[in-house]
């Protein structure tokens, strides 16, 4: 655990008391970096700027000495509807028929990176970006607790990275990777009776959480047109949000997920580059997460091991990007991802908290080559509506039904300094 009295926890927290956080895969980011981003994230087979590092820790030693900075505007527009009046028969829970929508709809995203090529096949890279979170902000009493209901989950990651060539067209990466979160829940006073810490289940503000943990990558450059990528970062063990341990199971722990990804990059003509990227996060590995509704908390109160979670599935994205080099002013980029629906339609009443439902992602962007070794960079990325619907398991069959829905856009500007 890092705590704050150390210069790095402070940092940590301060760059997630700094950035509130969304949902785009799942909860997970789709790319880091307005380059990578234009390409909606189908970089793992690519080297572009210090930012890539982040998606393949290997990609670092084939880039110069350089800088990355980007600042998004992020916009998800979530409600969820309610049809059908509650039966009022013992036992159930009905919720307010009605549709109502999130607040909080616009979230700034920096990111920075800084690449150093210590020689020929050696590189050292610092970045601190966010992966991955979840806001939804109801100003009304969804399950009769606050006036105001919902969750702010951030997360900040800061990764030191070493990339060495194993020979002059492959390499190996790795990154430590330093991770800061933050928590809040409101309005959830109703469950109090399936908690285990009623005390620690809702309304207690901010909590932190931190952890340490690594990612591994491999790229290689296999022909003038063909490159490969892969990259795997093992779950990270994340200190407990005490404030939030009858909330969460395994009294507050909230983990990061493992995930895998892997990618082709292929070159047909001169200055065109093709990208599919396959990537797997494994939602499952955070009981907090892949813990379901029912029968969990009939079962096991909330905060204990069994307790009942948000019934996430592990969920798989594929990638296609498109990136053009019209000249040496000129570059631009294109993308579409599709992924697994995360949410079961039998999840939907916890989900209003989190309804991360987005499958679909298009992408544009473009690079503008500056004066000198400067490149400005722009992304942007759009998420059609999505929604998934499901009865609501805590009232009689067929008495009530719960309608999730989530759109998103997202601007992204960013310069490059060196690549």
């Amino acid at each position: 655990m890092i705590r704050l009295h150390n210069p790095l926890g402070a940092l940590m927290a301060i760059a997630v008391l700094a950035t509130p956080l969304y949902a785009t895969n799942g909860y997970f980011t789709h790319g880091q970096g307005a380059a990578s981003k234009g390409m909606v994230g189908a970089t793992t087979a690519i080297a572009q700027d210090a930012l890539d590092a982040e998606t393949n820790p290997a990609a670092s030693v084939f880039l110069n000495s350089g800088y990355s900075i980007s600042l998004a505007l992020f916009s998800p527009k979530r409600d969820y509807t309610v049809v059908g009046n509650p039966s009022g028969a013992p036992g159930t829970f009905g919720l307010t028929p009605g549709k109502v929508s999130s607040k909080s709809d616009y979230f700034p995203m920096p990111a920075f990176g800084y690449n150093h090529r210590v020689d020929e096949n050696n590189a050292l890279t610092f970045n601190l970006v966010a992966h991955g979170g979840m806001n939804s902000d109801y100003r009304t009493a969804t399950f009769y607790g606050s006036d105001h209901t919902g969750v702010d989950l951030a997360q900040m990651f800061l990764s030191a990275t070493y990339a060495h060539k194993l020979t002059a067209n492959q390499a190996l990466g790795l990154s430590a990777v330093a991770v800061g979160q933050r928590f809040k829940a409101s309005g959830l006073q109703a469950f109090s009776m399936f908690s285990s810490n009623a005390q620690n289940l809702t309304n207690n503000g901010y909590d932190t959480s931190y952890g340490i943990g690594v990612r591994v990558g491999y790229l290689g450059q296999l022909t003038p047109k063909v490159s490969i990528g892969a990259a795997y970062s093992p779950k990270i063990r994340m200190s407990d949000f005490k404030s939030y341990s009858g909330l969460f199971a395994q009294g507050g722990r909230f983990d990061i997920p493992s995930s895998v990804s892997a990618g082709l990059a292929y070159k047909p003509v001169e200055g065109l580059t093709t990208a599919l990227d396959y990537q797997r996060i494994h939602y499952s590995d955070v009981l907090a997460v892949g813990n379901p509704l029912l029968p969990n908390i009939m079962a096991a109160p909330l905060g204990s091991a069994g307790g009942a979670g948000f019934g996430w599935s592990d969920i798989n994205v594929y990638k296609i990007g498109l990136q053009w080099k019209q000249n040496e002013t000129w570059t631009w980029r294109a993308g579409y991802s599709k992924c697994d629906q995360p949410i079961p339609s039998a999840e939907v009443l916890f989900n209003i908290l989190a309804p991360g439902v987005i499958e679909d992602h298009i992408t544009f962007g473009f690079s503008r080559q500056m004066q000198g070794p400067g490149r400005f960079n722009f992304a942007l990325m759009y998420a059609p509506s999505k929604s998934v619907v499901g009865a609501n398991p805590l009232e009689v069959p067929g008495q009530q039904q719960i309608r999730l829905n989530m759109n998103e856009w997202e601007a992204e500007f960013g310069y490059s300094f060196g690549f």
